[in-house]
């Protein structure tokens, strides 16, 4: 990848970031009006998130959602899909999808603003929204078995820590899954096919680990800029991409201590961090 596109790459992330906590102001202030929050414990016996609250079925777009949440039917939606509202939320998807405005626009498909243990679990599918799933300042989040495609990115982690994404199709986008100031990620056996800029990348993010995951058809499969440190790239397969992996355009990974290790892959910059590759 050239440095253009890389700049470009980074600059889009930041750029999503800072939307996000402008937008989210007028938002965040809405939900916490209209939940209280009351949990104290943040995980239950098990380390799982565990819901509190009534049970919303079949909620509608742009609706705040706290508690167990179960989709009954696809929502199509012209703005905004769902937003959390509360601690210790589950969305189930239960097969629907929701589908939104454009990939263009400024909407977002499931919105989780500095709430905690907090999962959606599918299977389920989101398209059509600038960030189909938005985590931002949340922690102990979870996200699995979900299709998110037609995105310009699939899922958009900012100023969290400790979250979980795994066994999710993300294709179709502009970028998978995108990283920025955040802590403890764990990406795992996602298949991340398809998307233009990137499979994942991370920004200014640290001790995360991007696991068994499968990426095809990027310009970049994985990137990680120079302020991203202390993460584990490992055991992926990254194959057909303008370059699989991607340290901070060629930078050493002793600099900025990431460890790359396992990964089956063809190319490499700098080279040596692919298995049987270059």
């Amino acid at each position: 990848m050239n440095r253009t596109t890389m700049s470009y790459m980074v600059a889009t992330i930041v750029s999503f970031a800072a939307l996000g906590a402008l937008t989210m102001q007028p938002t965040l202030a809405m939900a916490q009006t209209q939940f209280t929050n009351t949990a104290t414990d943040p995980t239950s016996s098990t380390g799982s998130p565990s819901s509190t609250g009534s049970t919303t079925t079949n909620p509608a777009c742009g609706q705040v959602v706290s508690g167990t949440v179960v989709l009954t039917s696809n929502l199509h939606c012209n703005g905004d899909g769902l937003l959390v509202g509360g601690d210790h939320t589950v969305i189930y998807m239960n097969g629907q999808s929701i589908m939104g405005p454009g990939k263009t626009t400024s909407k977002v498909g499931i919105m989780i603003p500095a709430y905690n243990d907090v999962q959606v679990i599918g299977p389920g599918g989101i398209s059509g929204f600038q960030a189909g799933l938005l985590m931002t300042g949340s922690h102990r989040v979870s996200v699995s078995t979900i299709i998110a495609q037609d995105n310009q990115i699939a899922m958009f982690v900012t100023g969290t820590r400790d979250t979980m994404l795994s066994e999710n199709i993300l294709k179709g986008n502009t970028i998978g899954i995108a990283a920025h100031s955040a802590n403890s990620i764990d990406a795992e056996t996602n298949i991340i096919t398809g998307n233009s800029l990137a499979g994942a990348t991370l920004v200014n993010t640290a001790g995360s680990t991007l696991a068994m995951n499968t990426v095809v058809g990027s310009t970049n499969g994985f990137f990680l800029d120079p302020q991203s440190h202390d993460n584990t790239i490992d055991s992926n397969t990254a194959l057909k991409n303008v370059q699989d992996i991607n340290n901070a355009n060629s930078l050493a990974p002793n600099i900025n201590h990431n460890n790359y290790k396992n990964n089956l892959c063809s190319t490499s910059a700098p080279g040596g961090l692919c298995k049987g590759g270059s």
